[in-house]
């Protein structure tokens, strides 16, 4: 019987002061948020400007999703953080951050690199509302559970989502691959992707960034093309014939596409720290409520990772 291969961390006294500042408000809430936290620019337009910055909305946003707080507590704990800092600055009532919300840019904050990135995409559902999962397994699913879809690429070496969609459950994860490509705005030298990214438009999408595909096409799958023909083979097709002289484990091995379920992890650390569940009841309200926990995320990941190696037996 295989045993489970066990891992140790190298450098876990960073990574424990990387967990720690996760939850310390000073670095959710720091001197440069203070500064930028009213409006100085003017609009041009008729009527009166927004007293609270871009910053502000996407500060109390953020804050409500990494400490689980609802609107109103979420109000009171920023207030009360200000009265202890000595801060004289007002905070948005809950009604005022769920009305900006919907027109909130948000951008994911990325450490930038020179060299081009392997990206690997995947999508999650998280829940809007409905039953539980316990009432699930019991009785089955009511009509009132709703999901939407948040559709990630994440960066292969540094783990950081470097682009995020949000749509409705009815949308095919094939139907967004280029939404995502064009978040990204670095090289990119490899995209890999499970099978429900196999077909053409995909391939045709990535092969525009001048990249590679690593998609493991379906058991049923044709060559479409033939040898004989002048133009190049299609990059699916010439999958489908080292497949069939290999076989798809090693397929998997020489492609790099094992690298793939690092989306995976990416997606159970976003559901693990923030719920997996939305607060907001508008579409745009939620896709920006995901995007602020992403680009939350990423923050976290840059304070520092765990460096483990596989330990042997």
């Amino acid at each position: 019987m295989k045993t489970k291969s066990s891992y140790k961390v190298r450098n876990w006294n960073c990574y424990d002061q990387a967990l720690k500042q996760r939850g310390s408000i000073t670095f959710w809430v720091n001197e440069e948020v203070v500064q930028q936290w009213r409006n100085e620019q003017k609009t041009g337009q008729k009527g009166a400007s927004n007293y609270y910055s871009d910053v502000a909305i996407a500060t109390m946003g953020t804050i409500q999703s990494v400490f689980h707080l609802p609107g109103r507590q979420a109000e009171g704990f920023l207030e009360s953080l200000f009265m202890l800092m000595g801060i004289e600055l007002q905070v948005p009532d809950h009604s005022t951050l769920s009305r900006r919300l919907t027109k909130l840019s948000v951008k994911l904050p990325v450490v930038p690199k020179d060299k081009a990135v392997h990206v690997v995409v995947d999508s999650t559902g998280v829940k809007v509302y409905g039953e539980g999962e316990w009432k699930v397994r019991t009785h089955g699913v009511g009509k009132r559970r709703t999901w939407r879809k948040l559709h990630l690429g994440v960066d292969e070496e540094t783990s950081e989502i470097v682009a995020a969609v949000v749509t409705t459950n009815d949308v095919a994860d094939c139907e967004v691959i280029s939404d995502l490509l064009e978040q990204i705005d670095r090289d990119i030298e490899q995209v890999s992707g499970d099978g429900g990214y196999d077909t053409f438009d995909c391939y045709d999408a990535i092969a525009q960034r001048k990249a590679k595909a690593a998609i493991p096409p379906r058991s049923c799958a044709k060559i479409q093309s033939n040898d004989n023909r002048k133009t190049s083979p299609h990059p699916r097709d010439e999958h489908l014939r080292r497949l069939n002289q290999v076989g798809r484990k090693q397929w998997k091995q020489e492609s790099g596409y094992h690298r793939r379920s690092l989306s995976e992890t990416a997606m159970f650390r976003l559901k693990s720290i923030f719920g997996g569940k939305l607060r907001r009841r508008f579409f745009d309200n939620q896709a920006v409520e995901l995007f602020l926990q992403c680009a939350a995320l990423n923050r976290m990941i840059q304070l520092g990772k765990p460096d483990s190696y596989k330990v042997e037996d």
